[in-house]
């Protein structure tokens, strides 16, 4: 009876093998995971998408790099405090998820994660973000909320496609000048920091933003309609508004205010 069931456990690992190899999926979600897995690393070029969102894994292997054609690296919820500096040899990662870990500082070869569009790291303890940041020029998402940050790197103004910056909850002072390069920028948001002031240019200068929050940080609502530009940000976020009212979206009461306290 035990040859039987071990039999069974074996053919039921080989169907569970071959069917990663056929979508290139690999699910293990939830699956109590404490070590990230020997029979992905061996799938190699067959990867495509890996999700092991909560388990308990505390280590990255510096074999992943051998996952090259891997485009969706789902990993967040674990125990996991840093990453393989090799990561950067995923090049075709195209999202980045990392929530909810331990994680204290970032690989400067992230910055080789040349078709990265969504990094999410949000929950972690970074303190800092590497300035190879700004090599990522299809980023599309960056979400570092809930984290231990004072600043946010120069060089993220040289990340021409990025659209939306959540960076809630942490303890940003200053913001550098280079975020009015992001003309792409369509919403910033920076609930509880420590912000005093944002970029002079910045709303005159991101003709796409729409949406910028900043509740809970030392800066007036004066301060912020006395910016160049604050006018012209005005009309594009009541046109996005009226456009999601037009469309029967619901919004909340605080979805409609400025972002910022009085």
């Amino acid at each position: 009876m035990g040859c039987c069931a071990s039999n069974t456990a074996g053919g039921s690992k080989a169907s569970r093998v071959a069917r990663w190899r056929s979508t290139g999926i690999i699910g293990l979600r939830d699956s109590k995971l404490k070590t990230f897995p020997d029979e992905v690393i061996v799938m190699e070029r067959a990867v495509r998408t890996l999700d092991l969102t909560h388990n308990k894994i505390s280590d990255v292997p510096a074999e992943i790099s051998k996952l090259i054609n891997m485009q969706r690296l789902l990993i967040a919820d674990n125990l996991i405090e840093r990453l393989p500096g090799n990561l950067g040899k995923l090049q075709s990662l195209k999202v980045l998820m990392l929530d909810g870990n331990r994680i204290s500082c970032l690989p400067d070869e992230l910055g080789q994660l040349i078709r990265l569009e969504q990094l999410s790291i949000s929950r972690n303890m970074l303190i800092y973000l590497p300035d190879t940041i700004g090599s990522l020029r299809n980023l599309v998402l960056l979400n570092v909320s809930n984290n231990r940050l004072k600043s946010l790197p120069e060089s993220v103004g040289s990340c021409a496609s990025l659209e939306e910056i959540q960076a809630n909850d942490n303890v940003i002072e200053e913001l550098p000048a280079s975020l009015c390069n992001l003309v792409q920028l369509k919403s910033l948001c920076l609930d509880n920091n420590q912000v005093k002031q944002i970029p002079d240019g910045l709303l005159k200068d991101c003709k796409s933003l729409q949406n910028l929050s900043l509740h809970n940080n030392p800066i007036s609502m004066d301060e912020f309609q006395l910016m160049e530009g604050y006018q012209e940000f005005e009309e594009r976020r009541k046109k996005k508004f009226d456009k999601q009212i037009d469309s029967n979206v619901m919004i909340s009461s605080k979805g409609l205010d400025v972002g910022v306290d009085k």
